[in-house]
């Protein structure tokens, strides 16, 4: 019985480190969440916990159990990769449970310092990532516009000169301007709100 306690013990380690990596994910609204991360982890540590004491002495071997996991989540990771107009989203969230696999096999096989301090590292990492991404990086960003004239355009790509906004590309064809650029996550709400008012009269058909 009191081996049962601490293999349950072990199993709700690892669903709560994995869990808390989880959280992080959703509240960042990503692909996989607190529940997949949590059962991801959970699981891991159950085929650890099965491969030292389910087979026996005359056939012990965790470490066959535990590469079979490691490669087996590749699968559940590569469903969370997605690939979006020319943009792969979903890589960290991947990788995440991918270390969620490996803090619960932690946990099933008793080592729980070192899946605790695999968890505060993670998110420690993803939450300065995070802000550092939110300061620093750019959003690539589409916008249509329709239009009578070929030489709106130009009155168009003035209007981003006037506020520094880099242009990737540009194009006119059958009455609409379709302009993509790039503007800093930080500055995101308040730049679209200027340029906006800067191109007062046209019409704006799509904005992403």
């Amino acid at each position: 019985m009191e081996q049962e306690l601490m293999l349950i013990c072990r199993l709700a380690l690892a669903g709560l480190f994995g869990g808390l990596i989880g959280l992080e994910r959703e509240v960042r609204a990503k692909e996989a969440g607190v529940r997949t991360h949590f059962v991801v982890a959970l699981g891991s540590a159950l085929f650890m916990i099965i491969s030292q004491y389910a087979f026996g002495d005359s056939h012990h071997d965790s470490a066959r159990v535990a590469a079979q996991v490691v490669s087996g989540i590749g699968f559940i990771g590569a469903g969370v990769i997605i690939f979006q107009k020319n943009v792969v989203r979903g890589v960290t969230t991947a990788a995440g449970l991918w270390v969620a696999a490996a803090i619960g096999l932690s946990c099933g096989g008793g080592m729980y310092i070192l899946a605790l301090g695999a968890t505060v590292l993670t998110i420690i990492v993803l939450e300065t990532m995070n802000f550092l991404h939110s300061r620093y990086e750019e959003k690539q960003v589409s916008m249509t516009l329709a239009s009578d004239k070929e030489e709106d355009m130009f009155t168009v790509l003035d209007a981003f000169k006037k506020d520094k906004v880099r242009v990737d590309s540009y194009s006119y064809s059958k009455g609409k301007v379709q302009i993509t650029f790039r503007i800093k996550m930080k500055k995101y709400e308040e730049t679209i709100r200027r340029l906006l008012s800067r191109l007062e009269g046209f019409s704006i058909e799509d904005l992403n």
